[in-house]
């Protein structure tokens, strides 16, 4: 087992493409075939595979997540960073935090239109930690 630590900036909410990221890291990490571990250190982000072709996509997860999970909703308690605190957390709590990815013939295994992004659910910026293992 292998590990790596990748540091990814953040602009603020939304979906940040960290597949060049980690495509890298496999390399360097010199493997062939196996499987790579994303984990991110965080409670206010999350991890995703998701279509990497059409913008829109992201655009319209965001839209809905949003809808969902409202900044500054009553019924929250945890505001001692702002509006966006707990909705963040929330957030964090409905998608995943960590995700597996095969790698074959030195290559993630991602179909024709998947990408591996970091999804920020904080309005302001930040860098974010995924941890990449990878096991061969």
């Amino acid at each position: 087992m292998h590990h790596t630590t990748l540091t990814i900036p953040t602009p603020g909410r939304g979906l940040v493409d960290i597949t060049s990221n980690v495509r890298d890291a496999v390399a360097a990490l010199g493997a062939r075939s196996g499987l790579c571990h994303l984990f991110v250190r965080h409670t206010s982000a999350s991890l995703l595979i998701q279509e990497n072709a059409d913008p829109s996509v992201l655009r319209d997860l965001e839209v809905w997540m949003s809808a969902l999970v409202r900044d500054g909703d009553p019924r929250f308690t945890h505001t001692e960073e702002g509006p966006d605190d707990m909705s963040a957390h929330v957030r964090g709590e409905l998608t995943a935090t960590q995700l597996s990815v095969p790698i074959l013939d030195g290559e993630l295994a991602l179909g024709v239109w998947q990408g591996l992004y970091l999804w920020e659910h904080r309005t302001r910026g930040r860098a974010r930690e995924v941890v990449c293992s990878v096991l061969t």
